[in-house]
């Protein structure tokens, strides 16, 4: 196990909630494993590339997921126009992540105060059919439902990412 069970700092997704309580449950279950994956490592090891040339780090996965979260909740669905945290032409997500305390401290930042604008909407919704003030160019206007899976999806996704990393790292792995 990556942490004893007794230490892990996750909260359980609710075996018997609603809908909303649900889907939300298991995307903050998803946001905490993001976190457990870059726990008690420094700079230099959260900037650590995978595998040339991937410009893959746990640093940079904060650093995207930031972009993620602020891109669909304030941009998509509230319609905010918002400038993207990063060069995302240049990839700048996982470019910038460097081992350095101040990129590490600024990534953690973004990401907080971006997960806490999505868990204000969500919270504030009146209910899941909410849609998107912004039209996807496939897919046209999408429910807050809609958007809430794809982002468990997208944290699953990355932490798998974040799993082999991490072994990568230090040997750690599962959870």
């Amino acid at each position: 196990m990556f942490v004893d069970l007794d230490a892990d700092p996750r909260v359980e997704p609710p075996s018997q909630g609603d809908e909303r309580e649900t889907l939300v449950g298991f995307l903050n279950w998803q946001r905490a494993t993001l976190e457990l994956k870059c726990a008690g490592l420094d700079a230099e090891a959260l900037a650590r590339r995978s595998i040339p040339p991937s410009t893959m780090s746990l640093l940079g996965l904060v650093r995207h997921m930031s972009q993620v979260e602020r891109g669909w909740f304030r941009g998509f669905m509230a319609g905010d126009d918002v400038p993207p945290l990063f060069d995302m032409a240049a990839d700048g997500d996982f470019e910038g992540a460097v081992g350095d305390d101040a990129v590490v401290a600024q990534a953690w930042q973004l990401w907080r105060a971006e997960v806490d604008y999505a868990n204000r909407y969500v919270a504030a919704a009146p209910d899941l059919d909410v849609a998107s003030k912004e039209r996807d160019s496939e897919r046209g206007h999408m429910s807050l439902r809609r958007v809430l899976v794809h982002m468990i999806e997208e944290y699953a996704r990355h932490n798998g990412h974040a799993d082999l990393l991490r072994e990568q790292i230090d040997g750690r792995l599962g959870q």
